[in-house]
C-alpha cells in the first residue's frame, strides 16, 4: 500500500503559475495524512513481527517487480500443498510397486507348483498304466513293506490289550463291590459270619492283586502305544516323504529323457540345461531322503526289539504271578520294571487344584 501511495505521489503532476511558483494543491494534506497513517501501520506490523515472529503460513512470494500487481503473488500454502501431494503420490507409487512385486512372486510360486504337480501326476498315471519307468530299490522296498505289516499287527495287539484292560478293570470293580457286600452280610448274619468273612477277605485280596496287575497291563499298553503311534509313525512319515521325492525324481528324469530325444537347437538346448539342473536337484533330494529312511529303519528295528523284549517279559511275569495267586512275585515284578502304582484317590484333583 505504501508503494502504491509513493508511486502515485511521484507521478502526480505539479502545476506551476505564471510567476514560476508552485501552486497549493488540495491533495497535499490528504497525501501527508495517508503517509503518516501508513507509517504508523508499518511500525505496528514491525512490533508484532518482533514480538510474535513472522507468520510463515501467510508468507507470499512476489513474482513481479517493485510496485507490481497482486497477480504475481503466490501464497506459500499452495506450494506446501503441492509438495505434500507429491510426497503422498510417491508413497502410493512405492506401495503399488511393493504389492506388485509380492503378486509377481506369488504368481511364480503358483506357476512352479502347478508345473511340478502336472509332471508328478503325469508320471504317476504313466506308472499306474505301465507306460513309464520308476526307480526301484528292491531291498529298501521290502523293508518298508515289512514295517507296514508289523505296524498293522502291533496295532492289533494294542487294540486287544486295551480291551483286556477294560474287561479286567470291570472285573476288579465287581470283585471290590462283591467283597464289600460279603463284609456287610457277615455283620448282619451271625449264623454265616465266618463264611461271609472268608469270602470277603478273598475278594479283597483278589481286588488288590487285580489292581497290581492292572498297573502292569497299563504300563504294557502305554509302551506299545508309544512304539506304534509315535516311533513307527515317525518313520512312516519319512517314508512318505521319500516316496514323494522318488516320484518327483522320476518325473523330472522322464522329462529330461524326452527333451534329450528332441531337436538340438538353441531353444531346446536351453530347456535341456534347465531340465538337467532340476533333475540334479531332485536326485539329491531323493538320495538324501533314501539315506534318512535307511537309518531310521535300522534304529527302529533296534528300538523295537529292546522295547518289546522288556514289555513281553513284564506281561508274562505279571499274568503268571496273578493267576498263580503269588502276590509277592507280582509285586516283585512291578519293582523289577520300576512301575509305581497310583493310590486309589490319586486321580482326583487336590484341594489346591479345585480352588
Amino acid at each position: 500500500m505504501t508503494d502504491s501511495i509513493m508511486s502515485k505521489a511521484a507521478t502526480m503532476e505539479i502545476p506551476i503559475n505564471s510567476n514560476g511558483d508552485t501552486g497549493t494543491l488540495p491533495e497535499d494534506d490528504s497525501l501527508e495524512q495517508a503517509a503518516k497513517l501508513q507509517w504508523s501501520l508499518d511500525e505496528k506490523d514491525l512490533q508484532q513481527v518482533m514480538v510474535s515472529g513472522p507468520n510463515l503460513n501467510e508468507t507470499s512470494i512476489v513474482s513481479g517487480g517493485y510496485g507490481g500487481t497482486a497477480e504475481g503473488i503466490i501464497p506459500t500454502s499452495s506450494i506446501k500443498g503441492s509438495g505434500m501431494h507429491h510426497s503422498s503420490s510417491s508413497a502410493s507409487m512405492a506401495a503399488d510397486e511393493a504389492s506388485r512385486g509380492v503378486a509377481v512372486e506369488k504368481l511364480e510360486t503358483v506357476k512352479k507348483w502347478g508345473l511340478n504337480t502336472y509332471k508328478c501326476t503325469k508320471q504317476m498315471i504313466s506308472e499306474r498304466f505301465g507306460r513309464g519307468s520308476r526307480t526301484v530299490d528292491m531291498e529298501l522296498e521290502a523293508q518298508i513293506e515289512v514295517l507296514r505289516d508289523t505296524k498293522r499287527k502291533y496295532e492289533s495287539v494294542l487294540r486287544l490289550a486295551r480291551a483286556l484292560t477294560n474287561h479286567f478293570y470291570n472285573m476288579v470293580q465287581t470283585q471290590h463291590a462283591l467283597g464289600d457286600t460279603f463284609a456287610d452280610l457277615s455283620q448282619k448274619s451271625p449264623e454265616l459270619r465266618d463264611e461271609f468273612g472268608y469270602n470277603a477277605e478273598t475278594q479283597k485280596l483278589l481286588c488288590k492283586n487285580g489292581e497290581t496287575l492292572l498297573g502292569a497291563i497299563n504300563f504294557f499298553v502305554s509302551s506299545i502305544n508309544t512304539l506304534v503311534n509315535k516311533t513307527m509313525e515317525d518313520t512312516l512319515m519319512t517314508i512318505k516323504m521319500y516316496e514323494s521325492a522318488r516320484l518327483e525324481f522320476d518325473a523330472y528324469r522322464s522329462d529330461l529323457e524326452e527333451l534329450s530325444l528332441g531337436p538340438k537347437d538353441a531353444v531346446a538346448m536351453a530347456r535341456i540345461d534347465a531340465a538337467q539342473q532340476q533333475y540334479q536337484i531332485q536326485k539329491d533330494k531323493y538320495e538324501r531322503l533314501r539315506s534318512d529312511v535307511i537309518i531310521k529303519l535300522k534304529f527302529l528295528e533296534e528300538n523295537k526289539v529292546k522295547v518289546m523284549h522288556k514289555q513281553l517279559l513284564l506281561f508274562h511275569n505279571a499274568i503268571s504271578a496273578y493267576f498263580a495267586g503269588n502276590q509277592q512275585q507280582l509285586e516283585q515284578t512291578l519293582k523289577q520294571f520300576n512301575i509305581k502304582l497310583k493310590p486309589p484317590g490319586d486321580d482326583k484333583p487336590s484341594w489346591l487344584e479345585e480352588q
